[in-house]
């Protein structure tokens, strides 16, 4: 849902009726807005001001906007003409429980729904009690009328629940709006709600990108970059981790708890490389595959080397809670390796995937891998090891030559000193 507060004082064209003229020019202005990309709470604060000064006393509005997110439900954004300034938007979470339930069932727009109307008008001041979230305390305020309409999308037009924009308008003029008021606003709504929905479309674009191809990835795929075969020779740090004894835990509890106990070790793995500045780019199965690139060599092994630290902090305490609530526990087994890779688009022409090739890829996995064989929770290349910081290499030991399987030659790996990872 998107909210919209909007007003102004008194102008000296309020209650003139609106010439169709000064309508067009609105219309205009929404539509060119709409196709450069103007933020929601821009248009809106833009679409308020120009209204009130052809003579629409809106006071106050408010629209919803459903979105597509893992986290949250809806947007919104409000403008107030007493702080003079346009807020933030605000983004909440799911109306289908709780406190948020009841205000929303407790809203004109629901009822405006149970009923299959798109338009409803309340005459504030003239009502004792306002059954609805908000509008009676609009009308404690001074707002005298309020004109609440639903701009539906089509099944073509909607995304995910992003079905519709909900909004209200109130006046605080004595009278209330005039037929003419209301008329002005039904020719102009649907060109805001088609500008607000290609704003919604935008970030839901972006938010798809970044949720499924992580930050970095997204961010390019978003700005152009979906040629397959395009890609870039860089030097990335490359984290491969996995859960200790997956296969058994998976066939040992019912089929239902699988994916919460992916999502618990898999978010913990994928928060603390987000935080420290790396990029997911495949969870494959238990197996998370991240790069951190961008910075130096040196500030990147940094950057891993404090995400893995972090892991450790986070996984004590998850597996704590786990415990508690009788549910099996699991470890993190991590390789870290630095290398040249090939990282953009692989695939077909109709499915292509934006991620990390090339040897130094397979060589991380294999080097996690051994992290069951040596029975240590974390094992870093030699060329992980020459490009960490000083302070880290001193902490690192050597576990000696491996054979990798499918490497040519035998690879020195390391791992943290024990009693220094345990100090």
């Amino acid at each position: 849902m998107v909210m919209i507060v909007a007003g102004r004082g008194n102008a000296g064209t309020t209650g003139c009726r609106m010439k169709e003229q000064l309508i067009r020019d609105i219309v205009v202005w929404m539509s060119d807005e709409g196709i450069r990309g103007l933020k929601e709470q821009d248009l809106l604060a833009g679409f308020c001001e120009r209204c009130h000064a052809a003579g629409l006393a809106i006071d106050r509005a408010l629209g919803i906007i459903d979105t597509l997110h893992p986290e949250f439900e809806g947007r919104a954004f409000q403008w107030n003409s007493e702080s003079g300034e346009v807020p933030e938007v605000v983004q909440y979470g799911s109306t289908s429980g709780g406190e948020a339930q009841t205000n929303w069932q407790r809203s004109v727009f629901f009822h405006m729904l149970k009923n299959n109307e798109t338009e409803r008008r309340t005459r504030l001041a003239g009502e004792k009690h306002i059954p609805f979230t908000m509008l009676d305390t609009l009308k404690a305020e001074g707002h005298t009328d309020c004109v609440s309409m639903i701009h539906h999308f089509t099944d073509r037009g909607r995304i995910g629940q992003m079905d519709c924009l909900y909004s209200y308008w109130t006046t605080k003029k004595q009278a209330g709006f005039r037929e003419e008021d209301i008329a002005a606003l039904r020719v102009l709504l649907p060109t805001l709600a088609l500008a607000v929905k290609a704003a919604s479309c935008m970030r839901i674009i972006g938010t798809l990108a970044d949720v499924y191809l992580g930050p970095d990835a997204g961010r390019r795929v978003v700005e152009g970059s979906i040629e397959r075969g395009s890609a870039e020779r860089i030097e990335a740090v490359m984290w491969f981790s996995d859960l200790r004894n997956y296969t058994r835990i998976a066939d040992s509890v019912a089929p239902e708890d699988v994916i919460p106990f992916l999502n618990d070790y898999s978010g913990m793995v994928i928060t603390a490389v987000h935080d420290h500045g790396g990029s997911v780019l495949k969870l494959i199965g238990d197996g998370v595959l991240a790069i951190f690139n961008g910075r130096k060599p040196a500030e990147d092994c940094g950057a891993a080397i404090a995400a893995e630290r972090q892991l450790r902090v986070m996984l004590a305490e998850l597996n704590a809670r786990r415990l508690d609530e009788g549910k099996p526990t699991t470890d993190v087994y991590l390789g870290l390796h630095i290398g040249e890779v090939f990282y953009g688009n692989i695939g077909s022409q109709n499915r292509l995937d934006f991620t990390v090739v090339g040897p130094a890829v397979n060589e991380v996995s294999r080097i996690s891998a051994m992290c069951r064989s040596v029975e240590r929770h974390v094992i870093m290349s030699s060329e992980f090891i020459a490009a960490c910081p000083p302070e880290h290499r001193a902490n690192a030991v050597s576990l000696g030559r491996f054979a990798l399987r499918g490497i040519a030659r035998a690879k020195e790996l390391f791992t943290w000193d024990p009693e220094v990872a345990s100090s």
